[in-house]
């Protein structure tokens, strides 16, 4: 888990993070992160023992599978998330994208009066159309918070409110049905015995790894989120790598969408509703910080797998479902009190 560097040891005079920045007293830094890499696995293993002597049907694999793969679309928000965190950068944006995505595939794909679609593109379009209204989002973003220089929380705020409301109008409040087999693919096909969306989502998490721990690129983002300014001073084109970041975020959220989408075999006009507050748990207990510059992808993944596996538990317990939601901001609650214990700090 070499992406466990902070900030502090990619900025100064080498960009690339090489030299005696990086050997002044990070060995201690990086044994202690990878340490934190692993502090949920404990949890995850008391979380399966407990699943068991709640159901003997937790550990089945039946089960087993089918909490990965309702994880693998949130998890992949959470990545975006990550990436967009870890530059000191925050885009709420992401979970009305993944409805709007592959709403606007649907609207132009579906025939019409089978299932509220324009039927104007042939269903092998639904794909690229989706990816790329992520790409329009993420330009758009991109350009109110990194050209105009205005504050990311309330532009994709803004832009949370604008993409549910179009996704509201195309739709007219209805449900996309009827999805091309394109737009199925991901969220139905089986890879060798597992779901396609699983495959993707442990692919995209292990190139999320590489790229943030043995890349110079992975480096500047924590450099630009510990100190954009000394990131500058490094050489770092740090608005070219901010451009990357909430381009790639937005697309991975479109993603998302196709693989919630596919699963379900429709577009609801409210799909991705409330699932930011989910992706900021699961990042938070996963321990990226907020104030940008730490974190890594192994941690935002197990913090992702540790809740979605509390609510399975939960719901094969019968737990109400509004107790389930609660939990999220209880555990965020938990996850910031415990950072400030072992770090010294919280993470706001």
């Amino acid at each position: 888990m070499a992406e466990s560097r902070t900030a502090t040891e990619v900025t100064a005079n080498d960009p690339a993070g090489g030299g005696a920045v990086r050997r002044a007293g990070s060995g201690r830094r990086i044994a202690y992160a990878r340490l934190r890499d692993l502090a949920l696995i404990p949890a995850i293993i008391v979380i399966a023992i407990v699943g068991q002597l709640v159901s003997p049907v937790f550990l089945r694999g039946d089960n087993l599978i089918n909490v990965l793969q309702t994880m693998s679309e949130i998890a992949i928000l959470v990545l975006a998330q990550t990436l967009v965190l870890i530059v000191k950068k925050m885009d709420l944006s992401l979970e009305s994208t993944v409805g709007l995505a592959p709403g606007v595939a649907a609207w132009l794909t579906v025939p019409v009066g089978t299932g509220h679609g324009l039927g104007l593109l042939p269903g092998g379009w639904s794909v690229p159309i989706a990816l790329a209204v992520g790409v329009l989002v993420g330009v758009v973003n991109a350009l109110f918070i990194i050209r105009f220089g205005l504050n990311g929380f309330i532009v994709t705020l803004g832009m949370l409110i604008v993409l549910r409301g179009i996704l509201t109008g195309i739709s007219g409040g209805q449900t996309f049905f009827r999805l091309p087999a394109s737009m199925l693919y991901l969220g139905t096909e089986q890879w060798l015995g597992m779901p396609a969306s699983v495959w993707l989502c442990l692919l995209l998490f292990a190139v999320g790894i590489v790229v943030l721990g043995f890349t110079s690129f992975g480096r500047s983002l924590y450099a630009i989120g510990g100190n954009v300014d000394a990131a500058k001073a490094a050489g770092i084109r740090t608005d070219r790598v901010l451009w990357i970041v909430i381009v790639t975020a937005s697309v991975l959220a479109a993603l998302s969408g196709l693989l919630l989408s596919g699963r379900l075999a429709s577009v609801a006009s409210a799909q991705g509703n409330g699932y930011i507050f989910t992706v900021f748990a699961a990042a938070v207990i996963g321990g990226i910080s907020l104030n940008g510059g730490k974190g890594t992808m192994f941690g935002a993944f197990t913090g992702i797998l540790l809740l979605f596996m509390i609510q399975n538990v939960l719901t094969l317990a019968g737990v109400p479902a509004q107790w389930i939601g609660a939990l999220n901001g209880a555990i965020i609650l938990i996850a910031l009190a415990l950072s400030r214990v072992t770090g010294g700090k919280v993470q706001d």
